[in-house]
Parts: C-alpha cells; structure tokens; sequence
C-alpha cells in the first residue's frame, strides 16, 4: 500500500468517539481517531514495510505514527531513525508504546534505553523506561545483565516520586515488568515496590489509574506466569 491508500482507510474508520478519548489522553490534530482493531485490519493487508513505516511516522498523524509502530521492521530500522522518532514522540501512546516496542524488538534496544532514560526530556525519558520495559519482557534471562537491572532498580526506588509525570509511570512500569518476567528479580520488585508504594501520576482529565505494583506484581505471581516471555513487545 502507499502512504495515501493507507491515509484513505484511516479516514474510513475514523471514529469520533476514540478521537475524542484520544484527545483528553494528549493527541493533537491532526488525526481520525482510529481503533486500534482496526489499526490492525491494516496491518493484516501490509505485514511489515520499513519504507512505508518511515513515511506515516514523519506524516505527525497519530493514527498513522502507531500504525507505522505496527508496520516497522525492526530489522531494518537504524540507530538514527529511532532517535528521529523519540524526538518527533509528542504524546505517550507513541513515546511509550510505538517508539519502545520498535527500539526493544531493534539491535540498538539497551543502548538507547539507556541513553534516553539519561534525558531531561519527559517524553524521551519515558520512552527509554518503556523500551527497558519491553526489553526485559521479550530477551531471555542470560542475554540480560541482571547486575544493571539491580541498579536500575534501585535507582527508581530512589527517584521515582521526585521524577516528572509521564516518568514515574514509565518507572512504576518498569518495576512491574522486572518482577514479572525476570524470575531472578520479582522478590527485589517486590520488595522495592512495597518500599514505593503509591505513585501519583496526573492522568488528565481520564478514568485512567496507576497500576498499583505489589499487587499487580502478586497477581502475576499467583497465576504462575512469572518468567514467560513474550514474543514481541507490539500489541
């Protein structure tokens, strides 16, 4: 398909409902407000286009930047065009889903993660926590330093409740994800999720809450799924 083939079926399952959830959650025109299961149709018909990918992130759609997240080969994609992404990443369904799950599935997943966890930029920042994230859910456990994690870790024990909005949730998450598939490390999530507690995160003007880590972290425990990877970071 072609970028305006592509922006013709977006128009068509344009949804005035989602757009305006959409909106309340950060997006901006311009955009259709398009579902995500219908994102997937999309998908269905273009598999995977590194070109294409490219062309709909650089459109600033929203709609087309998390389909482009959806289409991307991460095999293909380079150290520059993530950076290009994580800095054209204006709101967190694509800094914390769409630039994180294409950096994780990359080569250049820890590098970069480590890098953007480092900027002073909220939405960068955010997305170097997600990509971690992601990372610790897809890679097994001898291709993860669990040293670093430790430190990590413990560095988000410290600085969670002083770090900006979007951070402390990508943060929360982190901590959820170590524990929930990094066997080694759940009981040192636990431990330092009990020590967190609550993390107050401004979620506008939305229904949305911060998951509460101990007790989503027991509920992973509880159903033995402690451990299992996944596939692929996109969903």
């Amino acid at each position: 398909m072609t970028k305006e083939e592509v922006f013709k079926e977006l128009e068509s399952y344009g949804n005035k409902g989602t757009k305006n959830v959409l909106v309340k959650h950060g997006a901006r025109e311009p955009f259709y407000g398009v579902k995500v299961q219908d994102l997937k149709k999309i998908v269905r018909k273009i598999k995977k286009d590194y070109q294409l990918s490219l062309e709909l992130y650089d459109s600033g759609n929203s709609d087309a930047m998390y389909l482009a997240g959806l289409i991307a080969d991460e095999k293909m994609m380079t150290k520059a065009d993530l950076q290009k992404w994580v800095k054209g990443a204006y709101w967190y369904m694509i800094s914390e889903y769409t630039v994180p799950w294409i950096a994780a599935e990359s080569q250049f997943g820890f590098e970069l993660a480590l890098e953007w966890i480092e900027s002073k930029q909220e939405n960068t920042a955010a997305a170097g926590w997600s990509t971690l994230s992601s990372l610790v859910a897809l890679k097994p456990d001898e291709e993860l330093d669990i040293e670093l994690l430790k430190r990590l870790l413990l560095r988000v024990e410290k600085n969670i409740h002083t770090s900006s909005n979007r951070v402390k949730y990508t943060m929360n998450g982190f901590v959820i994800s170590l524990g929930a598939y990094v066997a080694e490390l759940t009981n040192l999530s636990m431990k330092i999720a009990k020590k967190i507690g609550k993390v107050d995160v401004y979620m506008g003007k939305t229904s949305c809450k911060v998951p509460f880590a101990p007790e989503y972290l027991q509920k992973i425990i509880d159903k033995g799924r402690v451990g299992k990877k996944k596939k692929t970071a996109r969903c």
